[in-house]
């Protein structure tokens, strides 16, 4: 594995409207520890991973201070602001790394249960390639559908991935990314490898994902994450 010094951004400055919990659903609770407790933990204890940086809503820094407090993270060099859209605050996770040379972990919060195996990987792949997806095969046929709610497309399942985090970028590439993107006035993205997709600007290598890198969005992917833990004792 290279040298290049590694930081890993973690995104957590979502509302998570969707859960209806009403606060962020980065601090919902599994076994007395919070979602983003278990992302950071991933990275923390990685042996590749340099640093972290958590981007966090303005209004829910002090809770997230709590956390760091309470749990003497190491590894965990800033704390910074996140935009109105996933995209704004991902550039603002980037533009806080103070290198000009490093390797660039990008993951959601809610996604508690990354592997070690997958951050490994996902770094390895970036010696060869300056942006890595994580995903897995999709295991339903997808389609499309247009604005009448008629269907207007399908797809091979056999080429059809969902997409998780981590998502590893070299740093020079990334914020290229975002650059273009600010210039093009785009921040639809759902995710950082669209944007290096979509302007060109190199190969992304796909790593094979885990089902059990569920993302947390609504209120019954609890009870699976509860049984996650469970049966893995994290």
């Amino acid at each position: 594995m290279k040298n290049s010094r590694v930081y890993a951004i973690i995104l957590a400055s979502g509302k998570g409207e969707r859960m209806n919990c009403g606060f962020p659903k980065q601090f919902l609770e599994i076994n007395g520890r919070t979602l983003v407790e278990y992302a950071i933990d991933a990275f923390e204890n990685n042996k590749n991973v340099d640093s972290i940086i958590i981007v966090i809503e303005p209004a829910s820094r002090e809770k997230l201070n709590e956390i760091l407090q309470k749990s003497h993270y190491t590894k965990v060099s800033a704390v910074v602001d996140g935009g109105k859209t996933r995209f704004e605050s991902s550039v603002n996770g980037v533009n806080a790394v103070p290198v000009n040379d490093a390797k660039i972990l990008i993951h959601d919060a809610v996604r508690p249960f990354v592997s070690q195996r997958i951050i490994d990987e996902a770094l390895c792949a970036l010696d060869r390639y300056p942006a890595v997806e994580v995903a897995i095969r999709a295991t339903d046929t997808i389609i499309e559908r247009n604005d009448g709610f008629l269907l207007s497309a399908t797809t091979d399942r056999e080429h059809m991935m969902q997409v998780q985090t981590p998502q590893g970028f070299s740093l020079d590439v990334i914020k290229k990314a975002h650059e273009a993107a600010e210039r093009e006035k785009y921040s639809k993205a759902t995710d950082d490898c669209e944007l290096i997709f979509r302007y060109g600007l190199c190969d992304v290598f796909v790593v094979e994902g885990d089902r059990r890198n569920i993302k947390i969005t609504y209120p019954e992917d609890l009870l699976f994450a509860s049984c996650i833990v469970n049966a893995l004792n994290f």
